[in-house]
C-alpha cells in the first residue's frame, strides 16, 4: 500500500514533538562535523596533499555533509521510531486514526528526511564562512540531503521493524553505517581502495551521496551524477516497500 495524505499528518506529528527537543539536535548536528573538520580537515589536512585539486579540508566537506545527512536520518527512523513503535505504542495508537501503516511509515521516512536537510544546513552555515565550499553550486547539496534522508531514513526503518530492543541496533550501526562512513569516500577518494572494495562501495548509498555532494562543490557537475541519484531513489523506494510491510506484520498480527 502506498501512503496517502496521512503520511503529512504524521509527519506534522513528529514536528511538533521535535519542537521540544531541537537543541540537543542542533549540538550534535554541529558537534561531530566541526570536530571532524578542525581534527581531520585542518589538523591532519596540513600533511595531505591536495587531491582532485582541492585542499584535504574542501575535499572532506563534502563527505561530512554527506555523513551528517546519513546520521540524522538513521537515528531518526532508528532509535525514534522504535521508540513510537514499541516503547510508547504511538504506532498503535495513529492506527485508530484514519492514517494507514504505510502513512506512519511514509510519515517517520519524510520527517528523518527533513532532519538531514535542517542537519546539512547547519553545516553549510558553518563552513561557507570557512571558505570550504568554492562552488556556488554548494547549495545544491540541500536537495542532495533530502534524496540521501529519503533513503537512509528508508533503511533504518526496515531495521527498526526487525528490532526487538535498541541492542539490535549496534548491529546496524557497527555493520552498516560505520562500514560505510569509512568506505565510501568520505575521508579518502574510492581509488585508494582495493578494486573488489571499490565495487562493494559503489553499492553503498552513502558512496553516491559523496560524489554528489563533492561535484557540487567542486563546480564540477555532470550527467553522469544522474546515476547516483536513480540509486538513491532506488534504495528509497525498496526501503520503503520492504518496512511498511514488516511494520504492517508487527503491527497487524
Amino acid at each position: 500500500m502506498w501512503p496517502g495524505i496521512g503520511a503529512l499528518r504524521v509527519w506534522r506529528r513528529d514536528l511538533e514533538v521535535w519542537k521540544r527537543f531541537w537543541r540537543p539536535f542542533l549540538v550534535a548536528s554541529l558537534g561531530n562535523p566541526i570536530f571532524y573538520l578542525v581534527s581531520i580537515g585542518y589538523g591532519l589536512g596540513r600533511f595531505v596533499a591536495d587531491i582532485d585539486g582541492l585542499p584535504y579540508a574542501v575535499f572532506l566537506t563534502p563527505g561530512i555533509l554527506a555523513s551528517s545527512a546519513m546520521n540524522s536520518a538513521s537515528f531518526e527512523t532508528t532509535f525514534g521510531s522504535f521508540t513510537r513503535l514499541q516503547e510508547q505504542n504511538t504506532y498503535a495508537a495513529i492506527l485508530a486514526t484514519p492514517c494507514s501503516v504505510a502513512d506512519i511509515v511514509a510519515g517517520d521516512i519524510l520527517f528523518a528526511a527533513t532532519k538531514s536537510v535542517v542537519s546539512v544546513l547547519f553545516v553549510l552555515l558553518v563552513t561557507a564562512p570557512a571558505g570550504l565550499l568554492p562552488s556556488a553550486l554548494s547549495m545544491a547539496t540541500l536537495p542532495v540531503a533530502l534524496l540521501a534522508g529519503l533513503a537512509f531514513a528508508s533503511l533504518g526503518m526496515v531495521a527498526t521493524a526487525h528490532a526487538r530492543s535498541y541492542s539490535f541496533f549496534d548491529y546496524y550501526f557497527t555493520l552498516g553505517i560505520s562500514v560505510m562512513l569509512f568506505f565510501c569516500g568520505v575521508f579518502f577518494p574510492l581509488t585508494s581502495l582495493p578494486r573488489w572494495a571499490q565495487v562493494l562501495a559503489w553499492f553503498l548509498p552513502l558512496t553516491h551521496v559523496v560524489r554528489l555532494n563533492r561535484a557540487l562543490v567542486a563546480g564540477t557537475p555532470s550527467l553522469a551524477l544522474l546515476g547516483d541519484a536513480c540509486w538513491l531513489v532506488v534504495a528509497t523506494v525498496g526501503g520503503f516497500v520492504v518496512a511498511e510491510r514488516l511494520v504492517r506484520r508487527r503491527l497487524i498480527l
